[in-house]
Formats: structure tokens, sequence, C-alpha cells
């Protein structure tokens, strides 16, 4: 079945908890949903025998933190001066977080992912929509899909091992899948599989002793991989339809 053909067979829609369970399991982050304002989803067409339409994307927003890195910079410091309890006031008022984008790994690189953000923005209702993307440094879907990246400065090592993984044909696509970089990582003949380990344990000096001297293997991966951005990037996306009020 061609490309095309999968795109016109999914529709974006309404979705609830069920669907976001169906592909929690694909999630990086193994941290127990919280509490959401709107999830929407993805799904193909009902299949012969089939007694529920497959949900192959999810979309989660929930309430933000009280208390995010660069969100005063993107607001052009419109909390700066004002107290906490209007501050918090604010916060839920007028904007919402994007805590999980998932796709089912059989529907990734479609787009599906800038898809999900960019036609439910707006379905939210609010005025400022924000998120924070921990490998935004190398899958930037949230400024495809239209949102304004906010970068804290991204470490020196952090940059040396991207740049080393691309190297051996591992891109930015797939390092937000452990799996997936790992099988790459086992079928890496001896050179490169050589190259690659002396990158990764430079990478894994400024660790504890524990991280140091994990061996290769899933469990590293992840790891090296949960660490590759130290601090997420921060996103934004302002509903011109909609006014901010304090």
């Amino acid at each position: 079945m061609s490309r095309c053909t999968v795109l016109r067979k999914l529709k974006i829609e309404q979705g609830d908890i069920g669907d976001y369970k169906q592909l929690a399991r694909y999630h990086y982050r193994e941290s127990r949903l919280g509490p959401y304002s709107a999830i929407f989803a993805i799904k193909a067409e009902k299949m012969p025998g089939v007694l529920r339409r497959q949900t192959v994307g999810v979309i989660v927003y929930a309430t933000p933190a009280a208390a995010v890195e660069m969100r005063n910079v993107a607001l052009g410091g419109v909390l700066s001066n004002i107290s906490q309890r209007d501050k918090l006031s604010f916060i839920n008022n007028n904007i919402r977080n994007i805590s999980r984008v998932v796709l089912e790994p059989r529907f990734r690189g479609l787009g599906l992912a800038v898809r999900l953000v960019r036609e439910t923005l707006r379905l939210v209702n609010v005025p400022i929509i924000e998120a924070l993307a921990v490998m935004g440094h190398v899958n930037p879907f949230f400024e495809k899909a239209g949102m304004k990246a906010y970068f804290a400065k991204e470490p020196l090592r952090c940059v040396q091992l991207i740049e080393a993984f691309s190297t051996i044909g591992i891109t930015k696509e797939i390092l937000i899948d452990p799996r997936m970089v790992q099988e790459k990582l086992d079928m890496l003949p001896e050179q490169q599989n050589d190259f690659i380990e002396r990158q990764i344990k430079f990478f894994l000096q400024s660790y504890g002793q524990n991280r140091r001297n994990m061996p290769p293997g899933i469990e590293r991966t992840k790891y090296v991989l949960s660490k590759l951005t130290e601090r997420p990037v921060y996103y934004v996306w302002f509903n011109k339809s909609l006014e901010a009020k304090i």
C-alpha cells in the first residue's frame, strides 16, 4: 500500500484515555499519565473482522507545570511583575501543555506527529499552547507544526555524540527510538562499532561511575538517549484569535 493511500485512510478525531493506553508503551516516558485536558487520536479506517478502529497516533494536552524555564521569555516577560497567585491563575486559564505525542511504530516516518500537533492546536481553545521536548534538538517536529522553539545551550558532549551517530547511519529521526538505535548498533561492523563505543564512553564520562561502566545493550542505549539533551527545548504557539488575560 502506498504512502498516500495510507494517509488518506487516517483521520484525526476526539480521543479518550483508551486511545492513549493502546499506545502508551511506545512512549519514551515511563511515568504514569497524570490529569489531562484533551486527547485527540489518529485512527485508521475499520478493517474487516476488527471490532474497533485502530488507533495509530495520539496527542495528550494537560494543564502545565507552574514553573517552566523559558516560559516567561517566550511570553515577553508578562509573568515578571505579578503575584504568584495571579501567575498561577494566568497559567491555569490561558495555557495548556502537550504532554504526550505517541505513534504506533509502523506509522512513523509519515509526518503524522507534525499533523497531530498542527491540526489539534486550535481545538484545545486556549490562547497559548506549550510543549517541552527532551529530544527537541534532534527531532524538531513541534517546530514543523508551527510552534516556536526556545533553546537552552546544548552541551558539547551531546552535539559530538549526535554527530558521531550520524556518521554511522543513525539519523536524528530515529534517536527517539532506543530499540531501533540498538538494532543498528548491533549490526555495526567492527571498525564502526569500536568508533561509536569510544564516543559513547566519552559521553558517559560526565555521569557517575555506575553509568560510565554500563555494558553495551538496550539499557545503556536508553540511558544515553535520555541524556542526549540535558535540558528540554521549550515550544510555544499562540492562538491569535484568543486573547490571554491575567
